[in-house]
């Protein structure tokens, strides 16, 4: 069997796990060339170039541009000839009628290894996945995004005490954020991967999920969200729906430094960060998070999970789909729709309306020129 190189997707930024693939510089079967650059990924904070470690052909390019990647997944593979192939390995394995699956207790179930780490962790049951199709990660997290809001019970009046769900960058600055604002009394943080006892920027880490049920029995029901501020959506609402099933209320959060206009309506879970503005007869959605120095014009309406990265421009009358994301210091002109899930690059100019689940590349024009 000829050798086989995985060429894998990597970690740009410490707190956000997954990447936009941007787009993709060789063809299946093409050959290339060491230190020739494949693809160019992109985060809210970064752009990278994924560069070929040796020569050979491109085989097994498993991913199309505009696809979210985890870090680490394998996008293709360096092969010794055009037509190399490993039928152990996706996406050989996949295209396979009897491929195994990953774990072989439940019959029938054809699931990739990010898909199943995910389900474990989000608690979804691997007996409620579909059978027959191979199940991934991308589906898995369709899943969890489909999830029903549940009510928050009621919080006890003059209840301040508050906690942050996710000890990573976001998280972070989230307690910085909350300080500022002396509205809350921060209690600690939450993190599924820290262990309890320690301590994140001067907090306590209180312990993971399984802590939720003691400290609403205290009377602690405020919680915001710090986990995946914008490289997981899925794992992110997967930490709403966790939230409010324990009986936590996410109330809005807005930096001292904001200028939110009156008139501007802020729906429950919205985090404004420093300098950031929002002007009269804004409408802005739950979840959303309207990052440091971000400007909301007169008139804009953001529906649940927007994410506004720093320095972000959007004028007046602009609608932004559910879970969209704007780059940093990218501009949205007067009156544009942004559809849900689209993905604005960094520095990019938007002109046109933008479809649902539509790409504009950091730093370019839309529409393009022609």
């Amino acid at each position: 069997m000829h050798k086989l190189t995985p060429i894998k997707i990597p970690l740009l930024n410490t707190n956000e796990p997954e990447a936009l693939l941007a787009s993709v510089a060789v063809a299946e079967g093409a050959a290339i060339q060491a230190g020739q650059v494949v693809a160019v990924i992109e985060t809210t904070k970064s752009t990278g170039e994924i560069v070929a470690e040796e020569g050979g052909y491109l085989v097994g390019l498993r991913w199309h541009e505009g696809d979210t990647l985890q870090a680490g997944e394998v996008l293709a593979y360096i092969g010794e000839t055009p037509d190399t192939q490993d039928p152990a390995v996706p996406p050989w394995a996949e295209n396979q009628a009897g491929a195994p699956a990953v774990g072989e207790d439940l019959a029938g179930l054809r699931i990739t290894e990010p898909a199943r780490a995910l389900a474990l962790a989000e608690g979804v049951p691997l007996a409620s996945l579909p059978r027959g199709p191979l199940v991934t990660r991308q589906m898995v997290s369709a899943l969890l995004a489909q999830a029903e809001p549940v009510p928050a019970s009621a919080i006890p009046p003059g209840e301040k005490r508050l906690v942050i769900y996710g000890g990573g960058g976001h998280g972070c600055s989230l307690a910085a954020l909350v300080r500022h604002s002396e509205d809350y009394d921060l209690v600690g943080l939450l993190d599924d991967g820290l262990a309890a006892g320690g301590e994140v920027f001067g907090l306590p880490v209180l312990g993971g999920r399984e802590k939720l049920a003691e400290l609403a029995q205290a009377g602690i029901r405020l919680a915001v969200n710090g986990v995946g501020g914008v490289g997981d959506l899925p794992a992110r609402l997967a930490v709403y729906d966790l939230l409010a099933r324990a009986g936590f209320h996410c109330p809005r959060v807005v930096h001292r430094t904001a200028f939110v206009e009156e008139g501007a309506t802020l729906a429950d879970g919205v985090q404004v960060f420093p300098h950031a503005y929002v002007g009269v007869r804004v409408e802005v959605g739950f979840g959303c998070i309207i990052n440091t120095g971000a400007i909301v014009s007169h008139d804009c309406h953001l529906a649940p999970y927007v994410n506004l990265s720093p320095g972000a421009t959007l004028a007046g009358g602009v609608a932004v789909g559910e879970a969209a994301l704007i780059g940093m210091r990218a501009t949205v002109n007067l009156n544009v729709r942004v559809g849900a899930k689209a993905r604005i690059g960094n520095g990019a100019t938007v002109k046109a309306d933008v479809p649902d689940g539509g790409v504009v590349p950091a730093g370019t024009i839309w529409p393009p020129r022609r």
